[in-house]
């Protein structure tokens, strides 16, 4: 015998998502978050090391999130929209913790830094070189590389000039490229 219930499957896009997100709808509101907390989680966790203190500072991002909702201008995506917000969060936390510092000196950048790391390293040993580097590169590097950011949007966010922003980039990356190379000629890359 057929069903007399038909079932319908609840906020089938974003955009009725957030309908019932505006609507204050605590089901929604779960189900956006279980929706984009992994990916979040990911991002604030580039920025701090520590996973505890990563996952509450995406909480205080998705509260973040439902206080602002409202503001959403729908011009881009609604996950780069809240992807700005954990980056923001996570670099208000590092503040608050005093662990950014930015180093300005005249550094002579070259024209294009060459990547020339050709390694087998794994994911997670990478993420453990990312994580050594100091806090102020380690922003930067993350911002730039991972997150898409340019110099000039990168100096207002954190308030610094573009060429201490170009400077800890490639102070990094240096960083990193010794980093590397140390792990690949100890043999602890993976085979």
């Amino acid at each position: 015998m057929k069903s007399l219930l038909k079932v319908i499957s609840l906020y089938k896009n974003e955009e009725a998502l957030l309908r019932q997100v505006l609507k204050n709808n605590r089901g929604a509101q779960r189900q956006l978050y279980e929706l984009y907390a992994p990916k979040m989680l990911s991002v604030c966790r580039y920025y701090i090391k520590d996973l505890q203190h990563a996952e509450e500072v995406m909480l205080n991002g998705f509260f973040k999130v439902f206080q602002n909702v409202k503001k959403f201008k729908k011009e881009g995506s609604f996950e780069g929209w809240i992807r700005k917000i954990m980056v923001r969060e996570a670099i208000s936390y590092l503040r608050g913790q005093k662990k950014i510092e930015f180093v300005t000196e005249n550094v002579v950048l070259e024209n294009e830094y060459e990547n020339n790391i050709d390694s087998t390293i794994e994911v997670a040993q990478i993420q453990h070189c990312i994580d050594a580097l100091p806090d102020g590169y380690k922003v930067i590097f993350v911002m730039y590389a991972i997150e898409g950011y340019k110099h000039s949007e990168i100096s207002k966010i954190l308030h610094i000039s573009e060429g201490t922003s170009k400077s800890q980039l490639f102070k990094a990356r240096k960083l990193l490229q010794k980093k590397v190379n140390e792990l690949n000629m100890t043999g602890y890359a993976a085979k």
